[in-house]
């Protein structure tokens, strides 16, 4: 009889149990079942289609666009004990020419390619020398249209398919897919019968913000300042952004890299590895950066500049706290960048690949993203479950633990100030966008809004003691409660609403929730009530938590050593295991989660001497007292 799932998940990666919806897409695939897997960063999709590889009897082929994590995963999948290669375009052709030869060879179980490489000659000539059990196509929304990170090169997975001696199992996953993009990736990849799995969306480890800072780099070196010992990625929208935070932060001794695309690539490869190997707590990036970064201990996420659609939110957010402990994103908002994002969608450059209605169309469809965006950080409702409905998950209660839930507000009449609003839109001939509006409102004047007719308004400036932000913040409560509506063109003009009439004749009175104060400083916004690092129902006390330092300072040494990422020696996770449980024996040690036998063969022992030093150490300085480890 054959090793069965359950000894591979815990001889080979260390756990002792499958998480929600992993075992269910296992068993599929083993059946021989096509699979769509829809789960968060962090869910352990990666589970999903290694165990399964390890158990059919040929080789199963990874299609991934990401270069960072078919490394990370080679690498993760090699101190496990499996062989596993990777083709991209970071190898010579020597060295592809040697992977291809020792995989012919049946020397791998796993091949990571990149979506160009499966139509090289090369390439289609291992297809044929070997038996293909199953094909996995990993970040599958780049294949749709519709997604928000669509992929040319991804079309031609499914001739690729069609080319192999026979078909295989076929399983895709992603972490961020509408219903709209999950039918598109079944039709594309034409998927035959499929298990589609969708485990949820919710990561309760994760605590979301949104923060309206006067200077947001203030609050980014505040807020740092607070989290020194942690590790965490800032992301910027412009590489301009980057280069001036990354220096303000390094002016002030906060030692943090940066990323972007005008880098030296060699810069940007020393770069990634500082942060990776732990020798730079914070990165500052824009979205170039992250993609397949493996790193679990990230801790937070802060977002500069807001993103351009809830999608690229949660997949760049969602990078914070793969190892299941509590970590926070955060989004610094501004008007400012609402334009910028709707600058760099309008003057996108054309796809030759794409006819130019559909290009109209994508278009459309990401200036729609950008305003559900934007309501996310405008509006006054739970903000997990606003993430949550906008991926089609049903929420009937506030989670209670998230930014705006946690704030305190006061319901105030806005009445007035909507009539104002109401009026200026109902009156003009034309129609604007709400941005034309809240500046003529507030009163400001502009090259652009001169050419309007709303310069002559007589609402012009009736809402002058608010602010430009305040005032699109209230037009977007206007929409959101159907008293005004936003078109879903290129123009996104404002128009009446169905119930701009009752509030312009004074039969309505609007209320609109408020935080109660928006005066706080910098350094008072980022404090949070600090919670005790936490996994499941244990708790580390102070002596637990002096051992865990210990043993990531013994991690961090044996990773420089070997040349190996900190996280790929044991994650955050395990080591907070070993601190509460203190392992005295091999038996004991392979019981903690994320300990596999090849990892204790590697390393267990010089973690089991660590522990037991720390044992003697604190028997001696107490009178052979034993620490209380757990809270």
């Amino acid at each position: 009889m054959g090793v069965t799932k359950q000894e591979i998940l815990r001889r080979t990666f260390g756990y002792d149990s499958f998480r929600p919806g992993q075992e269910e897409v296992i068993d599929a695939i083993l059946k021989g079942q096509d699979v769509l897997g829809i789960m968060p960063t962090g869910a352990g999709k990666s589970i999903c289609y290694q165990v399964p590889a390890l158990m059919l009897p040929g080789i199963t082929i990874v299609i991934s666009p990401l270069i960072s994590l078919m490394k990370d995963q080679v690498q993760a999948l090699n101190e496990a004990g499996v062989h596993a290669a990777y083709l991209n375009s970071s190898l010579t052709e020597g060295q592809i020419a040697k992977a291809i030869s020792l995989a012919a060879t049946n020397r791998y179980k796993i091949i990571y390619v990149a979506p160009e490489r499966l139509g090289t000659p090369r390439f289609q000539w291992l297809t044929h020398q070997i038996e293909i059990s199953m094909v996995t196509v990993d970040e599958a929304h780049c294949i749709s249209q519709w997604g928000q990170d669509f992929r040319p090169s991804y079309l031609a997975i499914t001739d690729f398919i069609k080319t192999l001696p026979k078909r295989p199992v076929v399983s895709a996953f992603t972490a961020t897919a509408t219903h709209t993009v999950r039918d598109d990736i079944i039709r594309v990849l034409e998927l035959q019968d499929p298990k589609v799995l969708v485990t949820g969306f919710d990561r309760k480890n994760l605590y979301w913000r949104v923060e309206k800072p006067k200077d947001k780099t203030s609050f980014v070196i505040a807020y740092l300042h607070q989290h020194e010992k942690e590790s965490g990625i800032i992301y910027c929208s412009t590489r301009k952004n980057v280069d001036t935070l990354c220096d303000a932060l390094n002016d002030v001794y906060i030692p943090a890299g940066r990323y972007h695309a005008g880098m030296d690539a060699a810069d940007r490869a020393q770069s990634q590895d500082d942060f990776i190997y732990d020798r730079t707590s914070v990165m500052v990036a824009t979205n170039a950066f992250g993609m397949g970064i493996d790193k679990s201990n990230v801790r937070f996420v802060i977002h500069y500049n807001m993103p351009s659609s809830i999608e690229n939110y949660y997949q760049e957010a969602g990078r914070a706290g793969r190892d299941g402990e509590d970590a926070e994103c955060i989004l610094l908002y501004s008007v400012q960048d609402v334009m910028i994002d709707r600058y760099l969608i309008e003057n996108k450059e054309g796809n030759d690949q794409l006819t130019a209605d559909e290009q109209d169309l994508i278009r459309r469809q990401d200036l729609v993203r950008l305003s559900k965006m934007e309501h996310y950080c405008t509006g006054t409702g739970c903000l997990r479950n606003y993430i949550l409905s906008y991926f089609g998950e049903q929420v009937d209660k506030p989670c209670g633990h998230c930014g705006n839930c946690d704030k305190e507000y006061e319901e105030l009449d806005v009445t007035e100030a909507a009539k104002s609003v109401i009026s200026l839109v109902t009156g003009a001939h034309r129609h604007y966008g709400k941005s034309l509006c809240a500046a003529a409102l507030a009163g400001h004047t502009s090259a652009k809004l001169r050419q309007s007719e709303l310069q002559n308004s007589k609402e012009f400036g009736a809402l002058s003691h608010l602010s430009e932000m305040e005032i699109r913040d209230l037009i977007l409560f206007l929409v959101d409660e159907g008293y005004l509506r936003q078109s879903e063109d290129a123009y996104q003009i404002i128009l009446p609403g169905r119930w701009a009439g009752e509030v312009a004749s004074g039969k309505t009175i609007l209320w609109k929730r408020e935080k109660k104060s928006e005066t706080e400083t910098a350094e008072s916004s980022v404090k949070r009530k600090k919670k005790s690092r936490s996994f499941g129902s244990t708790v580390l006390s102070d002596e637990g938590n002096a051992l865990a330092e210990r043993l990531r300072q013994l991690r961090l040494t044996i990773a420089r050593s070997e040349s190996v990422p900190p996280y790929l020696v044991f994650n955050d996770k395990t080591l907070f295991e070993m601190a509460a449980k203190l392992p005295q024996n091999e038996e004991e040690m392979l019981a903690i989660s994320g300990v596999g036998e090849k990892k204790m063969e590697a390393y267990g022992n010089e973690f089991l001497s660590e522990i037991k030093g720390y044992l003697t150490d604190y028997a001696d300085a107490h009178g052979g007292a034993e620490p209380k480890t757990t809270a």
